[in-house]
């Protein structure tokens, strides 16, 4: 039986139709603050906090909940006649519904002019300490956080009683509320102090959709977006145009904004199944897609493409001539969307911000028991190149080693990136060897390889990789370097009068 209900929001949405019905069934209402005010200015008749713990609020409000008559409300066992003796000899009232949201922490972080004061002032302290008392004590009191609820919660008082099943309900969503809560403070407090990996990690995501299915039909699928740091991300997004996006959606899309992100110049990447499988640069948008296509015209069909740049209706009519799942690009131009709308099944999504980078986060990939947790690789080391054959690269082929090491970056490996003039000629992710990587990309190439620059996410181990490659007429290599057998690979490229470069950093992608 409710009687005592402690009402203090933060969001008041819907709070006054909540409470006024609270009142209509005789329930007294108990409140503080801005909700307090709201609340009689609507002509309902609540009593203060103070007037229950006959202690004043105090420190600019920071303390008015923190009081044993408040919490030995919420707290007491009811069916517990030593707590019932207790609550009687100190003179506490039951109190059995608490209604709270928390200070507006999220809100606050998320704007750029609020000061670290104002954040910190923003940390609720009574309001999660009320939500977790009364959720630990379900039982006998129904504690509400969400909004959404209300209008449940006052259909089963009309109808007797709320059930236990959905007070339990309730608390979960309490504690989940709060664990998220003080999440969002954990990470604002370790992002401050610049802290290395704690010894337990709790991170936070927000809900965007529900899926309709996971990678395959039988497997169910959620997607979550992260709080902060998420421009020029997905999660930003703006879909102009088709059904919900899928799981495999979602990552391959991914995968292609993250590699777009290496480019500045116009620039296109069509990825199929989170590897790249063509990426082109251009003067204008146009030639970029033209060069993406001409790498893999069979790959393509089906797949994901990014653009760094306006999409105009000439581009917009080339992406037509082929299905594709989805394009993302910055903006289109009404000719552009009025096109590629004129398919039903072609994703469209805009993202303004497509080439920020984030600030630095982490990559988080689950294993059976646990979590991996890795800085993002965000960086390319090509500025300190070495030269390690006796032939030095043409600028020509200083500019399409670079695009190739930016390319071979953003594919699973084992990888080889064919490229050349701004464009892949070929490229070969996943493979189990690197010989077998180094022989399918020539194999599979559609361009002419011969004049080509190759890029290898990691080291030769031998000198048959440098070999297959001079035979297919390979110009220029970029590799990591490393292996202890670098000099046979080195002999082999200046037996054949390949020149060949040295990054000293991988890029492994698994």
């Amino acid at each position: 039986m409710i009687q005592r209900a402690l009402i203090s929001v933060s969001d008041k949405t819907g709070i006054v139709e909540f409470a006024t019905s609270l009142s209509e069934m005789g329930v007294e209402i108990i409140s503080t603050g801005g909700t307090e005010k709201l609340l009689k200015k609507s002509g309902l008749d609540v009593k203060n906090i103070s007037e229950v713990t006959s202690f004043p609020e105090c420190l600019d409000g920071r303390v008015k909940t923190l009081h044993p008559k408040v919490h030995g409300g919420i707290l007491a066992i009811r069916d517990n006649d030593d707590h019932q003796k207790q609550m009687d000899e100190l003179e506490i009232d039951p109190i059995d519904m608490v209604v709270v949201n928390l200070y507006p922490f999220k809100e606050t972080l998320l704007n750029a002019d609020s000061s670290h004061e104002d954040i910190v002032e923003n940390i609720d302290i009574g309001g999660p300490t009320m939500l977790r008392s009364a959720a630990k004590n379900y039982r006998d009191v129904a504690v509400v956080t969400d909004p959404t609820d209300y209008e449940r919660i006052v259909e089963s008082m009309k109808l007797g009683a709320i059930e236990e099943s959905f007070k339990m309900e309730l608390a979960w969503k309490v504690f989940e509320h709060t664990a998220h809560y003080d999440a969002l403070i954990a990470g604002y407090f370790r992002k401050k102090t610049q802290q290395a990996p704690a010894k337990t990690l709790t991170m936070t995501w927000e809900k965007v959709q529900d899926l309709r299915y996971g990678e395959n039909p039988h497997q169910s699928a959620t997607f979550y977006k992260e709080i902060t740091g998420v421009e020029g991300t997905l999660a930003q997004a703006k879909q102009l145009h088709g059904k919900e996006l899928s799981f495999n959606n979602i990552n391959d899309t991914n995968g292609a904004i993250e590699a777009l992100k290496e480019f500045e110049a116009p620039t296109v990447v069509a990825v199929k199944h989170t590897n790249p499988c063509g990426i082109g640069t251009g003067h204008e948008i146009l030639e970029a897609y033209e060069r993406a296509y001409a790498c893999d015209p069979t790959s393509i069909f089906g797949g994901i493409v990014a653009a760094n740049r306006t999409i105009d209706a000439e581009t917009a009519e080339k992406i037509n001539e082929i299905f594709i799942e989805i394009v993302i690009a910055p903006s289109f131009t009404e000719e552009a969307l009025e096109i590629l709308t004129s398919k039903k099944n072609i994703r469209v999504l805009e993202l303004p911000s497509i080439g920020e980078r984030s600030e630095k986060a982490v990559d988080l990939k689950k294993v059976g028991g646990g979590l991996l947790v890795q800085d993002i690789n965000d960086q390319l080391m090509m500025g300190d190149f070495e030269i390690v054959t006796e032939r030095i690269p043409t600028k020509q082929e200083l500019e399409d080693l670079k695009f190739a090491w930016k390319a071979v970056k953003h594919i699973k490996s084992n990888g080889i990136v064919l490229a050349k003039e701004n464009q892949t000629i070929s490229l070969s992710p996943g493979q189990v060897s690197r010989i077998w990587a180094v022989e399918h990309a020539i194999s599979q190439a559609n361009l002419e390889v011969k004049g080509s620059v190759l890029a290898s996410d990691a080291f030769f181990p031998f000198g048959d990789c440098i070999e297959a490659a001079a035979k297919a007429g390979v110009s220029a290599i970029v590799q990591p370097g490393g292996s202890m057998r670098d000099q046979e690979s080195i002999d082999m490229a200046n037996k054949y009068g390949i020149t060949m470069v040295f990054t000293g950093m991988r890029h492994f992608k698994h």
